[in-house]
């Protein structure tokens, strides 16, 4: 009898920010594999009864294979487990869910998608800047930093348009790099950018620049994300207007310049 797997999201690492499905799924897992960015308050969440098996890939790090991953899947569930798949954020955003939905269709197991927060709407929340704003965006475009190595560098054209807002996932430590790509792309240096590092944690970092001032940020510890555009400038304005905490809001911008 086969069993059936959850694709779960995590969201960005506050517990509290699991939807109510996603926390009844790991209360009834009995096997659940996750990855390296889901937070130790989620995995505390877990079934004790359940099988907990890191299956995260990390940059340069040695790590399991996608291959293997979709063979445990799939082992797990054809002896009848109840598996849970669990992702940091949403697994549809940047989370290989679509090769995993199609080895687990391949093998006739049934499946679900529990959505979860994605980093983009986390980091948003935390500096409580809307990504869409009528006056100052109509456009949001979610993209990663890094790309295939056959799929060649990313095409930012797009950003010429002043009412876009892009969220930049992985920008990895090179800002000079990010800083360049997007000057070569068209987008004006003086855009506001606004860096959340580990987004709705005790952790959390945010720091307000411009593309021009990117390159001299000291880089901001992972899982982080650029926000570029018109409505980063209100993450600015918040900052000007409390600027005695410094704790987790912080400015690399030259004293009183815009």
């Amino acid at each position: 009898m086969k069993g059936k797997v959850y694709v779960v999201g995590a969201g960005p690492g506050d517990p509290e920010l699991l939807t109510v499905k996603a926390l009844r799924v790991l209360r009834e897992a009995e096997i659940v594999l996750h990855d390296a960015l889901v937070s130790p308050e989620v995995l505390a969440l877990i079934s004790s009864n359940a099988r907990i098996l890191h299956v995260g890939k990390r940059c340069g790090q040695p790590s399991i294979s996608q291959n293997e991953i979709n063979a445990l899947l799939t082992s797990y569930a054809t002896s009848g487990h109840v598996v849970v798949r669990l992702k940091s954020g949403d697994p549809l955003i940047f989370g290989r869910a679509g090769e995993e939905m199609e080895a687990l269709r391949a093998s006739g197991i049934p499946f679900e998608i529990v959505p979860g927060i994605t980093a983009a709407l986390g980091a948003a929340a935390v500096a409580q800047v809307p990504l869409t704003n009528r006056r100052l965006a109509s456009r949001l475009v979610i993209a990663r930093n890094h790309y295939a190595l056959d799929g060649g560098a990313p095409d930012y054209d797009f950003l010429t348009n002043p009412r876009t807002t892009l969220v930049l996932y992985m920008p990895g430590d090179d800002y000079a790099q990010v800083s360049e790509q997007m000057t070569h792309s068209g987008m004006s240096g003086e855009t506001s950018c606004l860096i959340v590092s580990k987004a709705c944690t005790s952790q959390q970092q945010l720091c307000v620049t411009n593309l021009r001032e990117l390159a001299l940020v000291p880089p901001l510890p992972p899982p982080a994300v650029m926000v570029f555009g018109n409505v980063s400038c209100i993450a600015r304005k918040l900052r000007d207007d409390n600027c005695n905490d410094h704790e987790h809001f912080h400015s690399v911008l030259a004293a009183g310049r815009n």
